[in-house]
């Protein structure tokens, strides 16, 4: 398996390899690389599609510990990794997490970035209202594992209503141990407000929003959208958080729009 010793890390990846432009996909809270899936099948005949599991997720994670870290140290590790494959600038894909992590990344590597495509994520902190709720369900999960009913509520903010393969990401929560439950969690209800650095991100940016996301409500994603000097809009009707998963097709065709514009 491909893993990557980077910024201090070992990373795991995945590359399609190839000598066409590079995209890079970064995955959100509790999901892993393998949430792109119809996006690198979409995209792998034109575009070197590479994908990673961050700090705490996935083939990456220490089931054993997970050490402090913010969204800018994922930056780097992002930064780092592209280092370790030879890539000097690429189209940086985030979704939730991965798209704070990425509009980080345009901060502080602003060299790397050809373009942003921001799935379902936003410049501000977490809205106080769904913390207090985020926090008692961590406390539950923490104390007494992953119930069907908390189980349930994660599919529902994350998935949507109904996806017919949210089982398969509930057996990978099942999977999550305390320290990185705990760490990644801390560092998303901890990250600084960057939306008023947004004016500083001069790429072009596409943004996609899930009509129906219960984890971050549209009117944020908007207003990043407007912040943004050079970006696009699309929502994803009936779109949930994760709508690049549960909702390909119309994901796909504005990220394939999107790309040819570069």
């Amino acid at each position: 398996m491909p893993f990557a010793h980077a910024n201090g890390q070992k990373l795991y990846y995945e590359d399609t390899g190839g000598d066409g432009p590079v995209i890079v996909f970064s995955h959100g809270l509790f999901m892993d690389s393998s949430m792109f899936a119809p996006q690198v099948q979409a995209l792998r005949g034109q575009w070197r599609c590479i994908s990673w599991d961050e700090r705490g997720h996935g083939q990456t994670a220490d089931p054993a510990r997970c050490d402090p870290f913010t969204y800018y140290d994922s930056a780097d590790d992002l930064a780092a990794l592209l280092a370790h494959l030879g890539v000097q600038r690429a189209v940086l894909a985030g979704m939730s997490q991965g798209g704070y992590l990425s509009l980080r990344c345009a901060l502080t590597h602003p060299e790397l970035v050809r373009a942003l495509v921001l799935i379902d994520t936003q410049a501000l902190q977490e809205d106080p209202r769904k913390m207090v709720g985020h926090e008692a369900l961590m406390k539950a999960w923490l104390e007494g594992g992953l119930s069907g009913e908390i189980a349930a509520v994660v599919a529902h903010t994350i998935l949507g209503e109904g996806w017919a393969d949210a089982p398969v990401w509930q057996a990978k929560w099942r999977q999550l141990t305390a320290p990185n439950l705990i760490q990644c969690f801390t560092t998303l209800g901890s990250r600084d407000d960057i939306s008023e650095r947004l004016g500083a991100i001069t790429v072009p940016a596409l943004v996609v929003h899930g009509s129906v996301d219960h984890a971050i409500d549209l009117a944020r994603a908007q207003a990043m959208a407007d912040a943004l000097p050079h970006a696009r809009m699309v929502v994803v009707p009936g779109g949930g958080h994760a709508s690049n998963l549960t909702h390909p097709e119309p994901v796909n065709a504005a990220v394939a729009a999107f790309l040819e514009t570069l």
